[in-house]
């Protein structure tokens, strides 16, 4: 394995591409507070359509809705300029074991934080859009199958086309937490013992496919 220092060994990597692949992650490890506007499917919004994947030993969550939902992209991949996505978003919600990383070519972002059960991560007014989600889940008081946009759980105004499927419940914990998304953001996330590496080669990605 070799760090960060030897990346311009590599010279065929595509780093504009890289950049735009990383943003996620590296706005969140840069502290930066992203605000949801209303639900965030009503924000002006372009992801870059690059996946990338997230682990957690445990999630518990107060205050959570699932439902479908598309986010722009101007990635060729996605004719029309949309992917579509399943949404969820959690009031406030605490991660212990988070892993999170991006792999581009040869290079691979990773960050790890909230190792110390005592010291989790911590997310408030969560929105994830992702295509996968794995895992032992446990919900409280759920109801599925509502029109989505008459949810109200995690406190957003706005959710789901109307007549959209929907589900939501007061309380969620997943333990063993498997996710591939597209985009992520929250009104805070704190990363407490934050570690940031960027590796060269080698396989260092959360997890597996």
């Amino acid at each position: 394995m070799e760090e960060a220092q030897s990346a311009p060994a590599y010279g065929r990597t595509n780093w504009r591409r890289f950049a735009v692949a990383v943003g996620v992650p590296t706005v969140v490890a840069g502290g930066l507070v992203l605000a949801l506007a209303e639900g965030a499917l009503a924000a002006n919004f372009t992801v870059s359509g690059k996946q990338f994947k997230l682990t957690a030993d445990t999630l518990v969550g107060t205050g959570f809705t699932q439902y479908s939902g598309e986010l722009d992209t101007q990635d060729p991949d996605y004719p029309g300029g949309k992917i579509p996505a399943a949404m969820s978003g959690i009031k406030s919600a605490t991660l212990v074991g988070l892993c999170q990383s991006v792999a581009v070519g040869p290079v691979t972002l990773r960050i790890e934080a909230g190792n110390d059960a005592n010291n989790p991560v911590k997310a408030e007014n969560l929105l994830i859009g992702m295509s996968e989600l794995g895992g032992n889940a446990t919900f409280e008081d759920i109801q599925i199958g509502l029109d989505a946009s008459t949810m109200t759980r995690d406190g957003a105004e706005s959710h789901g086309a109307p007549g959209s499927f929907g589900q939501q419940s007061r309380t969620v914990t997943i333990e063993n937490l498997r996710q591939k998304a597209y985009y992520t953001s929250a009104s805070t996330f704190v990363l407490n013992g934050m570690s940031l590496k960027l590796h060269i080669g080698g396989s260092h990605e959360c997890y597996q496919d």
